[in-house]
């Protein structure tokens, strides 16, 4: 059973997701609140799996919240609900950890597969943020070539199943569905991907799948195919 918290501060939207989430058998909303403050007492309080986390709240807003939870509970998964016009917010709660970065009016289904995505260790990202967010990359790392040329020179460690696994990190897929496409166990892919996002200085595995698009990787991996 997945245990989803709904944090948002319009009381029509926390009660639509609720009612929609809950007809899913594997799906448990364990508590809805309106404001950043609730949010952090909630996950001490219930220890959810998954946040969705509306972007802009009183108190304490999306991103800072999400930076708190995942410092304290880096286990439990964060999708952000945003909208249009919240570029520096998507910005920063991608560099606080969040897993996920839907619009609001996303339809349930894509809601519901985007929940499973994140819980199985992706990422879901909607298309119209995701042209946004790899913008912003782009302009960071342009910004900070010693970090980008540090990187490229770290590359050269990678073996050749690191290599599959960061282009199928990039194509989106869940750790269950890496280890089939390489007959490898999860455990095995956990650990590489660890020491992937180790040797080339990422987070999580996020940022690590906007890297491979920034850059060109998986274009460049696929050509060559």
């Amino acid at each position: 059973m997945i245990k989803v918290l709904i944090a948002d501060d319009q009381e029509l939207i926390r009660q639509s997701l609720k009612i929609v989430l809950s007809v899913n058998e594997d799906i448990e909303v364990i508590d809805t609140v309106c404001n950043g403050n609730e949010v952090i007492e909630s996950v001490r309080k219930n220890k959810p799996d998954i946040i969705l986390m509306d972007i802009r709240m009183p108190e304490i807003d999306g991103v800072q919240c999400t930076k708190i939870i995942k410092e304290s509970y880096p286990s439990i998964k964060i999708i952000v609900l945003t909208t249009f016009d919240d570029d520096e917010y998507i910005f920063n709660a991608l560099k606080y950890g969040a897993s996920g970065y839907l619009l609001k009016g996303v339809s349930m289904s894509e809601l519901i597969k985007a929940i499973h995505t994140v819980i199985n260790g992706g990422a879901m990202i909607n298309p119209d943020i995701a042209v946004k967010v790899f913008k912003l990359f782009s302009q960071m790392a342009q910004g900070d070539t010693s970090v980008q040329t540090e990187r490229e020179k770290n590359t050269k460690d990678l073996c050749n199943t690191e290599w599959n696994i960061i282009k199928y990190v990039g194509f989106g897929l869940s750790n269950k569905e890496i280890a089939k496409k390489l007959s490898l166990s999860e455990g095995t892919v956990r650990n590489y991907l660890s020491a992937i996002l180790n040797k080339l200085d990422f987070r999580d595995r996020t940022q690590l799948a906007i890297w491979t698009v920034q850059t060109g990787v998986i274009r460049k991996m696929v050509m060559e195919k």
